[in-house]
């Protein structure tokens, strides 16, 4: 009996109205709090949703009245599991809607950097964190005392008092681990690059016993603006480490994206990671991909030297990021230009479409040596992956993906954009839909052997000469997209490919 009443209240027109009607209204409120979709849609949900619960009503109503048999009329009861369906619909859009705005809080406003020191052996070798103490460590102070002095202080809290072979630079202490003079070095990961100098799989060939991470204050002079009025140019870096993203380290993937939320145009400029630069804090050549051992500000402040722009935003990434995002998608389909055979990870890629996983791509996006064109290459081979992703990432498999995808980006992927500047973007482009003309280019040059750079002196190093030629054209660019004119198929000949 009482179970039979039970059912008839779960079953009741008002009860299963009253439910539509709760979640209606929270799902309203839920929406119009978080600001994520814009007014005229608001309205319409709104107008929607009264029109579905007056027409369930009426049916449901009338249905009822017009009982047979104690038996309400099958319409009535269709329209009852409707009812239900559209607040389960309700229920699972406000979760992903604030699944989302919660990811947008934690990418949003970042703030610091760490400098992280590492304990370095061959991967080959027995050496664990439980059987450090004895080994033979080596180090160089070569471009930082105060940090490494500080590591080594807590790695000794750990392990205990330890003796140190002390190299003059950071070739000589890799080439010492490789020779077995020392079993384990400790370095900043900051400067891995100095260490693949003799050594280029020294990231296959190594691996990392423990490390020690240190907090430091990010100072960005990026200058920001009104997104959905004014255009801005966003720093994308691609960080060469795992792990985590406030970790200074090189900047492989340099892009520059100019956007005119007016216009509608984006301008995606690739600066070559061996691209020739003046360091903005002493004006001495350097590398491109160097500047992000000084942090994220010295990219920046060098870019804006070397294009005399102006950069209101940043958006960091890294190996982790690229590997997770890609398996979170169920890998993606990428086309390469040539066939070739990565050095990391050992991937044979195919010339025509090639089907990857995160591991694959990101050996594809790293890969340059082997490449025809080298750096060149590079560059364009990650804007077909970005590409590539952006595609994925709106297609339906996303819906059902939605939460992995959110939870591969947290802590893959950040940016000192606001979550209001980022919820303000999403609004503009729900509200018009518009269609965007995505332009790609790249900065190109002439390689020179050089060993003169400021992070690697008397080093070998490979460097581009970037044409002067380009770097107006680029300029020239931006400027137009900036001011909103058109950019006209002449004036990229030479810069896409």
């Amino acid at each position: 009996m009482n179970n039979n009443k039970f059912f008839k209240l779960i079953t009741s027109k008002y009860f299963v109205l009253g439910i539509q009607f709760i979640v209606s209204l929270v799902a309203v409120y839920f929406i119009f709090k978080l600001n994520l979709i814009p007014t005229k849609y608001l309205i319409t949900i709104i107008v929607v949703l009264l029109i579905l619960m007056i027409s369930f009503f009426a049916i449901i109503y009338n249905g009822e009245k017009n009982i047979k048999d104690g038996v309400a009329s099958k319409r009535s009861i269709i329209t009852k599991v409707i009812s239900l369906l559209v607040s389960i619909v309700l229920v699972v859009g406000c979760a992903m809607i604030s699944r989302g705005d919660k990811f947008i809080e934690k990418v949003s406003n970042a703030t610091g950097q760490q400098y992280v020191v590492s304990v370095i052996a061959l991967k080959d070798s027995d050496i664990n964190k439980k059987n450090l103490n004895g080994k033979k460590f080596g180090v160089s102070y070569e471009k930082d005392s105060t940090t490494l002095t500080t590591a080594l202080a807590d790695m000794e809290e750990d392990i205990g008092e330890q003796t140190y072979d002390k190299y003059d630079n950071y070739m000589d202490l890799s080439d010492a681990l490789y020779s077995g003079a020392v079993d384990c070095i400790v370095v900043g990961e900051q400067y891995r690059s100095m260490l693949q100098s003799n050594h280029e799989a020294f990231n296959d060939e190594t691996k990392v016993i423990t490390s020690y991470s240190y907090d430091a204050k990010l100072e960005v002079t990026t200058k920001k603006t009104n997104v959905t009025e004014n255009p801005f140019s966003v720093y994308v870096t691609g960080i060469d480490v795992y792990g985590s993203l406030k970790t200074v380290s090189r900047s492989d993937v340099n892009l520059i994206v100019t956007v005119n939320p007016k216009t509608k145009q984006i301008l995606m400029t690739s600066i070559p990671r061996d691209c020739e630069i003046e360091l903005h804090k002493n004006g001495k050549l350097d590398k491109l991909t160097h500047t992000g051992i000084y942090g994220t500000n010295e990219t920046i402040n060098t870019i804006q030297d070397l294009l005399d722009m102006e950069i209101n935003y940043f958006v960091r990434t890294n190996f982790s990021g690229m590997t997770n995002i890609v398996d979170a998608l169920g890998g993606i389909t990428v086309e390469s230009d040539e066939e070739f055979t990565t050095l990391h990870g050992n991937y044979h890629i195919t010339e025509g479409m090639n089907q990857m996983d995160g591991d694959k791509a990101l050996c594809f996006v790293r890969e340059r040596k082997r490449l025809k064109l080298g750096d060149f290459a590079r560059g364009r081979n990650q804007q077909k992956v970005l590409k590539a992703l952006m595609d994925k990432a709106l297609s339906p498999t996303i819906i059902t993906n939605f939460d992995n995808v959110l939870s591969a980006l947290e802590g893959s992927f950040e940016t000192d954009m606001s979550s209001d500047e980022i919820r303000s973007l999403l609004n503009m482009q729900l509200n018009d839909m518009a269609d965007w003309n995505i332009i790609n280019v790249q900065i190109e040059g002439e390689y020179y052997d050089c060993y003169e750079t400021y992070s690697m002196n008397g080093t070998k190093s490979d460097v581009m000469k970037p044409f002067e030629g380009h770097i107006k054209r680029v300029r020239n660019l931006i400027n137009k997209v900036e001011e909103g004119k058109k950019i006209d198929e002449s004036e990229l000949k030479g810069l896409v490919h």
